[in-house]
């Protein structure tokens, strides 16, 4: 699903050269579960953005389910997020003037899905995440859990080859989080490749393997032992 060879990043501070990422190698098979770590500054939100083809590697490769990234230009790079790519945010970004179930249509508004097979697209996955009671209730009526398993839901209707997750639990208590990394495991065990960026550890064992960054390099490719 995707492999990774030399990868790196550089931003630019004026003329200074501040390098986020200095050449990573892995592959992450279809169906897997992965989560990347690391401290603050370690380059694993860069390395979540440039997955997401958010931004482009300045130097190495990328291939995201065969195909080469560094070749695609914006229009491919948005159709291959649209299409391929399932997005979880910490801070949740639903719109607060649209319903659950709307804010889960969204990807398929853009998909050129007719308003039917949309609206029932979106109340099942709505369902599978345990919402389908909550259809039409606004963002500020639902609690941090239930937001994230609406943003959960929006990451699903477009059956995604990879569904991303940044920082999922940031914003939710322990328990909460619990929960909503069970639905993470849940959709992996369903054949879901899920690629999580976390700095939680306890957050990190969920997940099958854990890629540790640390100064912009992978430091660890460490495989979780589930009891």
């Amino acid at each position: 699903m995707i492999e990774v060879e030399d990868l790196r990043k550089v931003y630019y501070q004026g003329e200074i050269e501040v390098p986020a990422l200095r050449g990573v190698d892995f592959t992450i098979e279809d169906g897997e579960f992965v989560s990347i770590m690391g401290p603050s500054g370690s380059g694993k939100s860069t390395m979540m953005h440039v997955l997401g083809c958010l931004h482009k590697a300045t130097g190495g490769k990328y291939w995201l389910d065969g195909v080469d990234v560094g070749e695609l230009d914006d229009d491919e790079l948005a159709l291959i997020r649209n299409r391929k790519l399932g997005f979880v945010f910490q801070q949740f970004n639903l719109l607060a003037r649209r319903t659950a179930l709307e804010n889960v249509e969204l990807p398929l508004i853009y998909s050129g899905i007719s308003r039917r097979e949309r609206k029932d697209r979106a109340g099942g996955v709505l369902a599978d995440v345990g919402l389908g009671h909550r259809l039409e209730h606004w963002p500020n009526e639902l609690s941090g859990g239930q937001k994230q398993r609406v943003a959960i839901a929006r990451a699903l209707v477009n059956e995604p080859s990879l569904l991303l997750a940044d920082e999922p639990t940031g914003n939710l208590d322990t328990d909460t989080g619990s929960e909503i990394m069970e639905i993470f495991q849940d959709l992996n065990s369903q054949g879901h490749t899920v690629v999580l960026v976390t700095h939680e550890p306890h957050i990190a064992r969920y997940a099958d393997r854990i890629l540790h960054l640390r100064d912009g390099q992978l430091e660890d490719d460490e495989v979780v032992e589930h009891v």
